[in-house]
């Protein structure tokens, strides 16, 4: 009989090759050869001549601003939200480990030693009140032979769960620099906002004051001099506002570092202007997108681990077979111990087949397979959301643009009518109700331009963020950051 155990485990490890459960294969993705919005279709106010093919790794640079190139290296390896996700990235990795473990005899050591006394009043076969001792040390071991694979789909399962927080992690890489782009170019415009709402105000109570001097002169009317105190007032109500954004703004700033509120405060002190993008945008073609955004990625490889999730449910359909075996050394007498003759050996095939159990098991398989439904339209989703983003973004972007050339003439146009009317009212040429709205027009257009150029760089980011871009170039400094810690 101890001549076959052998042969029946070759065997089993023979039949080893076969897995249960269905083998997974990446969704086909039908891409369209270009986006859109920069077709030659589109009309000629909407459309951005300036974006090419291609995209570069590190897309806040091309803003030139080193102060936000900065932020963003500070966030890369600072930020708690990153830190979380680099957690769970270890933890999966700790998991697949787990999962691998498995596929391997589990072996353990064990020694002990019995001194006994047998009882003169009970039974005894060694006779009775006799002392002895008995020594033994050795070795267990215990195998599942995968016959049915259901531990190698575990171990495919655990190894695209680890590809997903990595994914995961760079999704976070990507939203993380995104946000540090929008608060730092937000708090760039409110420092500008500011600087012309004091400008203007500045200019206002120039008016005000001349107004005064005409009406101590009996040259104006008290009216005039009312109106242009309540356009310094109205001018001076709205800087509060923009104070407080901004302070909130530079706080937000600091947290993304993984720093207190406060932290940036002397740093961003000075004002600085609203980054500009660049001559030439490159956001790559469709057919890079399904590569480079992590969160179609992560979805991808969600939908891999659970389809050998169906792999693992389906093996408990199966019969699950165990080779037990021990080797051990036993003597009663201390110098026996180490005797070749004091060995113990033992093998034990077994297996075990869950014949009836409710209905349980194909009840989980059916859960493990509706699941892995969920997660193929959560992948189509995740793809037709990363088409929309980054179609939305261009639309937006190139509008954005054409919006800012209107309004860089309206400010020149205003700033011109201004003028024309503070010399046409000090020689009495017109009244002072047209100075006021020349004022207000100019003070309008230009914090509306301001808002515009914000939205410009707001909306450059968010196309840089639609294409996925910035994880390649954040992720080696995060596991720099890391590995230094």
């Amino acid at each position: 009989m101890t001549s076959r155990a052998p042969v029946a485990a070759l065997a089993l490890l023979g039949a080893a090759g076969c897995m249960v459960g269905p083998n997974y294969r990446r969704p086909e993705v039908v891409t369209p050869p270009s986006f859109g919005e920069l077709a030659p279709a589109a009309p000629a106010a909407g459309r951005s001549d300036a974006v090419a093919d291609g995209i570069p790794t590190a897309w806040w640079t091309t803003f030139d601003d080193q102060l936000l190139m900065s932020l963003v290296t500070r966030t890369v390896q600072s930020n708690l939200t990153l830190q979380q996700a680099e957690a769970r990235f270890l933890e999966a990795r700790a998991l697949r480990r787990i999962a691998a473990a498995d596929l391997w005899p589990q072996v353990a050591a064990t020694g002990s030693y019995t001194r006994e006394r047998t009882s003169k009043n009970g039974l005894s076969l060694g006779g009775a009140g006799r002392i002895f001792n008995l020594f033994q040390a050795g070795f267990d071991a215990n195998w599942e032979v995968d016959v049915f694979g259901g531990n190698r789909r575990a171990v495919e399962a655990a190894d695209a769960s680890v590809e997903a927080a990595e994914d995961d992690r760079n999704a976070v890489l990507v939203s993380l620099m995104g946000e540090v782009g929008l608060e730092y170019v937000t708090y760039r415009s409110l420092q500008q906002r500011i600087a012309l709402g004091n400008q203007n105000l500045t200019a206002q109570q120039g008016t005000l004051d001349l107004t005064r001097r005409l009406f101590g002169a009996g040259l104006a009317p008290e009216l005039d001099v009312q109106r242009a105190a309540a356009q310094v007032a109205t001018t001076a109500s709205t800087i509060p506002l923009l104070v407080q954004q901004a302070a909130q703004t530079m706080h937000a700033l600091s947290v993304l570092l993984g720093q207190p509120p406060m932290t940036l405060q002397e740093e961003l002190a000075a004002v600085g202007p609203i980054p500009k993008p660049p001559a030439q945008v490159a956001i790559g073609l469709p057919s890079e997108l399904l590569l480079r955004r992590p969160d179609i990625a992560r979805s991808e490889r969600q939908l891999a681990a659970q389809t050998a999730e169906i792999g693992v449910a389906t093996r408990d359909l199966f019969p699950r077979f165990f080779i037990t075996g021990a080797a051990s050394l036993q003597s009663v007498r201390a110098s026996d111990f180490f005797d070749w003759q004091s060995r113990l050996l033992a093998i034990a095939p077994s297996f075990s087949w869950q014949i009836f159990s409710g209905g349980r098991i194909r009840a989980n398989i059916a859960l493990q397979t509706a699941t892995q439904h969920e997660f193929l339209a959560a992948y189509e989703a995740a793809v037709l959301q990363a088409f929309q983003d980054v179609e939305d973004a261009l639309v937006a972007f190139s509008h954005e643009q054409a919006t800012r050339a209107q309004l860089q003439d309206a400010v020149r146009a205003n700033e011109r009518a201004a003028d024309l009317a503070r010399r046409a009212y000090t020689q009495g040429l017109t009244d002072f109700l047209t100075v006021l709205v020349a004022e207000q027009a100019v003070f309008t257009s230009q914090d509306t331009l301001a808002q515009t150029e914000r939205d410009v760089a707001l909306q450059l980011v968010a196309l840089y963020k639609a294409v996925g871009g910035g994880w390649e170039a954040g992720a080696p400094a995060q596991e720099a950051s890391a590995s230094g810690s």
